[in-house]
């Protein structure tokens, strides 16, 4: 039976076997439809998450089925089967991770079969992702890398009809308008989601505003960008779900005594005449599928195509509804081609509320350490593809290494990843992934370094645990060895290193062997009472480096007398430190003046930049026993941490350092740089006690007396600012009757601000979190937070971490900066927010490091607003290099350079310009352009948007004024660099 079986499928692949050139995919390959008719786009497709109540690879085969039924690989074998049965069938794939799993194991046959499948446009690629990334906790770097690399393997494998034209985000717990704006510069037409704030969608689908054009940036012009809100959910609708997942009726027909098509068919119209009310267009879409749905995809076509056949029969009767198999990217032509006009939008879909009493603000902070992990694999990616092009490395085992570290940070963008709403077990799982990945592009730095470097042995080892001040390498050599310091950003830097070492006198000198000042601070005792800490390594030696792209420093044990005079290695303990008769402890370098309040230990002053301003900070909690991974519900009010902090004060001629300890599982650091221009506070938190069975939101707050009367900004994904206000939102009026503070938190990615007319106060991070402002002059930031509800609607289990058998400790950072509104301090903000989000990765070997071997690229010639924001290898003979200017349109301006010395150092051969994703020539970009209220008369023709600009592309040949580049506020170019193979 079974051989019979597999006959029968071979044959329905072999009438596969015809000519490709005669294929048509994309938008010319949508079915047709009916003028005066309400036409019905059916669109078949499964949600495939990588990752949340159970492991990546237990949803890819199936296992552990108890816990959710799923089986990707399954899905497509099976939709592949039944779209080769019929040419009017089709399906979308959104997430490209698990499809390239599956991919790999194919025969040529099939491969054969799904590429004429997608060449006919019956297998859409919607989204095209590695995976479907969420909107709020994600950085654009990695946003845009994640889809570098989906979109890369479909036009590897597919071509141009393998390109995804919409954006499918149907379960991203809201929408960021940055996402839309990457969208838009990546070449899409349009998005689709199905998570909006409760109160919001009720007010669009009164006022038939569920679809709408989104104006997704404020500096970058054409940026409209259609977006569309699903009516429910993304499932098929209620009682119509085929799957064998579900249990609603089939449509049987024919002689049956059940025969139930009159009834089926009734229920259907209804539900699409209802549906047709709430949309503009004489078109509306319904989706058909839902969480790893297709498994068994017999069943789901077959009784589409009856309900396809027995709703269109009764057109014979007068009906007006025309049913139709049909793609989003289908469906979106469809709206485009009717000239229909949409209303406007111009902020985010942030925060989510799906009632009044759950607003989903918790994941916004939820699992503190994942999302930093999730920073540090960005970092060494960026680090390892940079030095991968440098080097010129071309060995199989280093692209394997760096495709699959590109891969896993794309794993980890997924909205039940860096979100932390996934099971402890698959939380602990994606560790898992990232540890392994994170090695193997340390290990691809190694080898770029060796290349590099006069060090073809050189160790050149990441520490990965520098977080709690710990690394093996310098303690088991800590008499004799060298840091090398490599640099991500564009222009040279300086930047404070601190490196842990034993509590003996080190001298550092650079690679020409000059003396760099240093000092000894000692680790707070509380980081070395971590049990799981090794406590060898005490202390830490600072000092300050200089790096354009690598630089090598020296530190070598030498005998107190031997110390240099430049080397101050003795801190100042708190009684050392003058007290004034007010009660004060002042801490001060050349720029920086703190003042702290010897009663209650806390902060009370900051002077810097020439504005002395009262700032106060303390540590609250929420506690509440109906908080989750997703949601942050307030039970009680805010309960300052009142008690006096203890503290100690070390003072060394680089460094200030005010150590506290806040209660028995909060302490903190606060410090301050000579030169610097921001206030560090380094926080522990942990663990959250939860002895009387209530889970807790830990939150710092930062008081001043700026009036900012409820008006604050955060960052959308690190990119631009939005504003926001407390209780508003742009196109509704939240319902904030049960939570009123967790209603009004947003997510931070990069920072977050308040000012009046005259003064600034902005917070960076160095991973996401929630944050508001609840009062005049207040910033607030949540840390961590442990929970014991059970939240029967996601994970259904607590987000409760355990370590060691304890509560989870979490350590970070946040940046203080105070500035005069006058000065402008948004462009240095934003200077500040690249180095912490990519500071100098260090390395550590036993050998002195001298000089660069060879000559590197020099981006130093780049305005200080360009970010070199992605320099990697793209293939054999290709180098994908984007750069940014990372000004807003009030902080910049238009500015110009040159790229010929860069291209030529990277032995390039050619360039052309692309889309932000690299995939598609920039010159081919067409994307669709829809009317929106109140632009006038709308045109009668369709209309579209190309490039605002002539793509460069140039040849070696080519007079050097061929390579200039030009950049506007915000902007963002992607060019592949071909080269000469060596």
């Amino acid at each position: 039976m079974a051989k019979v079986k597999a006959f029968g499928i071979l044959l329905v692949l072999c009438g596969f076997y015809i000519s490709q050139s005669e294929s048509v995919c994309g938008y010319e390959s949508c079915p047709a439809t009916k003028p005066g008719m309400i036409n019905i786009h059916m669109v078949p497709h499964s949600h495939d998450d990588l990752g949340w109540l159970k492991t990546v690879d237990q949803y890819y085969y199936g296992s552990r089925q108890g816990i959710q039924h799923s089986g990707a690989k399954y899905i497509f074998e099976s939709v592949v089967t039944e779209l080769s049965k019929d040419s009017r069938r089709r399906f979308i794939q959104v997430e490209t991770g698990f499809f390239a799993k599956w991919w790999q194991d194919q025969s040529e046959i099939t491969k054969h079969i799904v590429k004429k499948l997608v060449n006919e446009g019956r297998m859409e690629f919607t989204g095209g992702g590695w995976s479907m990334n969420d909107e709020a906790a994600v950085n654009y770097q990695s946003v845009i890398d994640q889809f570098t690399v989906g979109l890369k393997f479909l036009n590897e494998n597919f071509g141009e009809c393998g390109r995804p034209r919409i954006g499918w985000q149907i379960d991203a717990f809201g929408h960021s308008r940055e996402q839309a704006s990457m969208f838009a510069q990546m070449g899409f037409d349009g998005q689709f989601f199905a998570r909006m704030d409760m109160t919001d969608k009720n007010k669009r689908v009164d006022n038939l505003g569920l679809e709408m054009i989104w104006d997704a940036s404020e500096t970058l012009k054409e940026m409209d960008f259609f977006t569309g809100m699903l009516y429910q959910h993304y499932s098929a609708p209620s009682g119509f779900c085929f799957d064998t997942r579900c249990g609603d009726e089939p449509i049987i027909d024919g002689d049956s005594y059940d025969n139930n098509v009159k009834s089926r068919v009734d229920e259907f119209i209804n539900y699409a005449a209802n549906l047709a009310q709430k949309y503009r267009s004489t078109h509306i879409m319904v989706p058909m599928g839902d969480d790893f749905h297709y498994e068994n995809a017999i069943v789901n076509y077959e009784n589409m195509d009856k309900l396809i056949k027995y709703v269109n029969e009764r057109q014979a009767s007068g009906s007006k509804y025309n049913l139709i198999y049909s793609t989003a990217g289908c469906y979106l032509n469809s709206l485009h081609q009717s000239l229909q006009s949409f209303p406007n939008k111009t902020q985010d879909f942030l925060p989510h509320s799906h009632e009044a009493k759950s607003f989903w603000t918790g994941f916004f902070t939820s699992r503190p350490t994942a999302k930093r992990f999730e920073r540090d694999g960005n970092h060494i990616l960026q680090v390892a593809k940079q030095l991968s092009v440098l080097a010129n490395l071309s060995s199989e085992k280093q692209a394997k290494d760096l495709d699959y570290l590109r891969q896993i940070m794309g794993i980890m963008q997924h909205h039940d990843a860096i979100t932390g709403t996934e099971k402890q077990e698959v939380s602990n799982d994606y560790d898992r992934l990232m540890y392994d990945a994170i090695l193997g592009g340390a290990d691809t730095a190694r080898d770029a370094l060796r290349v590099l470097t006069n060090q073809p042995n050189g160790e050149f080892q990441s520490c990965l645990r520098l977080n709690i001040s710990e690394c093996a390498f310098t303690k088991d050599n800590a008499d004799n060895f060298v840091v090398t310091l490599y640099n991500p950003l564009a222009h040279t830097a300086t930047q404070y290193v601190r490196v842990p070492v034993k509590n003996q006198n080190y001298e550092v000198t650079d690679a020409k062997g000059r003396v760099v000042p240093s000092e000894i601070v000692p680790v707070p005792w509380q980081v070395l009472a971590l049990e799981f800490r090794s406590n060898e390594t005490q202390h830490e030696l600072v000092f300050k480096a200089t790096a354009n792209k690598i630089a090598s420093y020296n530190i070598k044990k030498v005998d107190k007398e031997e110390s240099s005079d430049v080397i101050p290695q003795n801190n100042k303990s708190r009684q050392d430190t003058s007290t004034h008769d007010d009660g004060e402890t002042v801490v001060q370098t050349s720029q920086i003046k703190l003042v702290i309040d010897n009663q209650t230990g806390r902060l009370k002053t900051v002077e810097m930049n020439g504005l002395s301003e009262k700032v106060e900070q303390s540590f609250g909690m929420y506690k509440t026993a109906r908080s989750c991974h997703y949601i942050f519900r307030q039970d009680e009010d805010l309960q300052i941490v009142d008690d006096a902090y203890e503290f100690s004060v070390y003072e060394g001629d680089l460094v200030k350092e005010v150590h506290q300890q806040v209660n028995e599982w909060i302490s903190q650091v606060i410090r301050i740089y000579e030169g610097g221009d921001h206030v560090e506070f380094e926080w522990l938190v942990g663990p959250i006690p939860v002895d009387d069975n209530l889970g807790k939101e830990i939150v710092t707050i930062f008081q001043s007396d700026i009036s900012n009367n409820g008006v604050f900004y955060t960052d959308s994904n690190g990119r631009e600012m939005l504003r926001r206000e407390k209780d508003w939102r742009e196109d509704f009026t939240p319902d904030l009757s049960e939570q009123p503070v967790s209603g009004n938190y947003y997510p931070v990615t990069s920072r977050i601000a308040l000012q009046d007319n005259s003064r600034r106060m902005t917070l960076l991070n160095d991973r996401s979190q929630g944050g508001t402002s609840l009062q005049n002059g207040r910033l607030e930031m949540m840390l961590h937070r442990r929970h014991l509800f059970r939240d029967g609607s996601g994970a259904d289990e607590a987000i409760n971490e355990q370590q060691y058998g304890k509560g989870l400790i979490a350590r970070g950072k946040l940046y203080l900066s105070l500035s005069a509104v006058e000065d402008e301090p948004t462009a240095l903000e934003r200077i500040a927010e690249k180095k912490i989000h990519l500071p100098f990765w260090k390395f550590f070997s036993k050998e002195s490091v001298k000089e660069v071997k060879q000559s590197l690229p020099d981006f130093n010639d780049f305005p200080e607003s360009v970010h070199l924001l992605t320099l990697e290898p793209f293939s054999k003979d290709e180098i994908l290099f984007r750069v940014e200017n990372f000004l807003d349109q009030t902080e910049g301006s238009v500015i110009s350079f040159n790229i010929r010395s860069i291209f030529d150092l990277l032995g390039g051969q050619s360039i052309r310009e692309t889309t932000l994703d690299g995939n598609m020539a920039l010159s081919d970009m067409k994307r669709l352009k829809f009317h929106h209220d109140g632009a006038g008369p709308s045109h009668s023709t369709p209309e579209y948007f190309t490039s605002l600009h002539k793509p460069l592309e140039a040849e070696k040949s080519q007079e050097d004024g061929d390579f200039s580049v030009t950049l506007k506020p915000m902007q963002i170019r992607t060019f592949i660099i071909k080269k000469e193979l060596s």
